[in-house]
């Protein structure tokens, strides 16, 4: 980069700047586990579409980080190589299965998401999220190189700690790709010139009514989120959308179902664990499936199995699919009458590091706010908007309509300046 400068050339937008990759993108060279004991060892021969942006742009990659495995989970706690723990509070996780991305609090992040519940918790790392701090439209960045998990949930996006470093990152992974069929052709603006506009053309937004299920101790930081955006000049009033009530059911239906299609044929036996503890080969592949896969990836493939078993996939998985497009219809609904709407991102602070291992159903119910976007398809993003008495980080979510980055960032950005003012 010092030999561009000299000669005079631009070495990029992200010149120098230190990045690192979620375990579940893959990176040429470089060990990519998807933290699972069935890739311990796997070195792909290519990167990941986003990651060869990242490095065209002067990025420099500085390793990889850990997470659930095969990104199922909301906590960190299911990788194969160990929790990762909250760096405000040690005996507390970071939240999402990006866990290891929100520890590194001091780097510029890359990270991918299948659900918004990937921002749930980023603000106890203090980092703005959802795609690393936020999370784009799906299809705004090339899922290429992204092991996949639940491929229409899917997303790729940047983790940072500051809403103008965010705009910079996705601004540079975004855009088509002929090699991922789902990415969208749609121009990709320079998301950071509207966040320097003053505050006053702030438009108005909207913030949904607060569940009973939110702690109370994430209640005041939320209000005060909220009061903040008021003081900026945004009008607040509350909106309907009744289809989410369904939300956490039908993300649970769809998310396991995929898995459960794609692990029947994974090819993990080619690249590294293999079971010694078998007689034929059936018993090879039930072992080394058995022996590899963790508790978490075995209860979602189970799960999808059975919603999709015979006599059960009109009952499960293809309601969950209905509910979905009413999910999505609602925000559609939603985005013709407010520019933006303004939600909680967990019902509760970061938990202590195995509270919820032995309760699934706890567990899930953490994503209940984050998961609505994905479904959706629409762009979201967390932003760290207070503290509760114990000094752990509550995080608000801002959803925008499709394609809509550009107001997302202009929020955040405004909610951000005033935060540090």
């Amino acid at each position: 980069m010092d030999e561009q400068l000299a000669r005079g050339q631009d070495p990029g937008p992200l010149a120098g700047v230190p990045v690192a990759v979620k375990d579940v993108i893959l990176t040429k060279g470089v060990r990519t586990t998807c933290g699972s004991k069935l890739l311990a060892n796997y070195i792909p021969p290519y990167d990941a579409t986003a990651v060869v942006r990242l490095e065209q742009a002067g990025g420099v990659i500085i390793g990889k980080t850990n997470c659930d495995e095969f990104a199922m989970g909301s906590s960190t706690e299911n990788s194969a190589f160990g929790p990762v723990r909250n760096p405000v509070a040690p005996d507390r996780v970071p939240g999402g299965s990006s866990g290891g991305l929100r520890s590194r609090g001091g780097a510029r992040h890359c990270g991918s998401r299948a659900r918004l519940r990937y921002r749930r918790l980023h603000p106890p790392a203090g980092l703005v999220l959802r795609s690393g701090g936020r999370h784009p439209t799906y299809g705004r960045v090339s899922r290429y190189g992204l092991t996949a998990f639940a491929s229409s949930l899917d997303h790729i996006g940047p983790f940072s700690r500051s809403v103008k470093d965010s705009a910079t990152l996705l601004r540079v992974i975004a855009g088509r790709d002929l090699r991922d069929s789902t990415s969208a052709d749609a121009p990709v603006p320079d998301y950071n010139l509207p966040a320097r506009r003053k505050r006053k053309r702030l438009e108005a937004w909207t913030a949904p009514r607060v569940s009973k299920r939110i702690d109370g101790r994430n209640r005041r930081p939320d209000s005060r989120g909220v009061d903040r955006l008021q003081s900026l000049g945004c009008q607040i009033r509350e909106i309907s959308l009744p289809s989410t009530d369904y939300a956490i059911a039908c993300y649970y239906i769809i998310c396991t179902a995929r898995p459960a299609l794609i692990s029947p044929g994974t090819t993990e036996l080619r690249y590294t664990f293999r079971s010694e503890m078998s007689d034929t080969l059936s018993d090879m592949y039930r072992n080394t499936r058995g022996e590899g896969f963790g508790a978490e990836c075995k209860r979602r493939i189970m799960l999808g199995t059975y919603v999709l078993s015979s006599g059960y996939y009109d009952a499960y998985y293809l309601k969950a699919q209905k509910v979905r497009a009413l999910v999505a219809r609602d925000f559609a609904n939603a985005f013709q009458e407010v520019d933006a709407i303004v939600a909680p991102v967990s019902p509760f602070p970061a938990f202590r590091l195995g509270e919820k291992v032995d309760d699934p159903l706890a567990m899930y119910l953490s994503d209940i706010y984050t998961i609505t976007g994905s479904l959706a398809g629409i762009p979201c993003m967390s932003v760290p908007c207070g503290n509760t008495a114990e000094g752990l980080p509550v995080g608000m979510q801002i959803l925008t309509r499709h394609f809509d980055e550009t107001t997302m960032f202009r929020l955040a950005d405004a909610f951000e300046q005033a935060q540090r003012g």
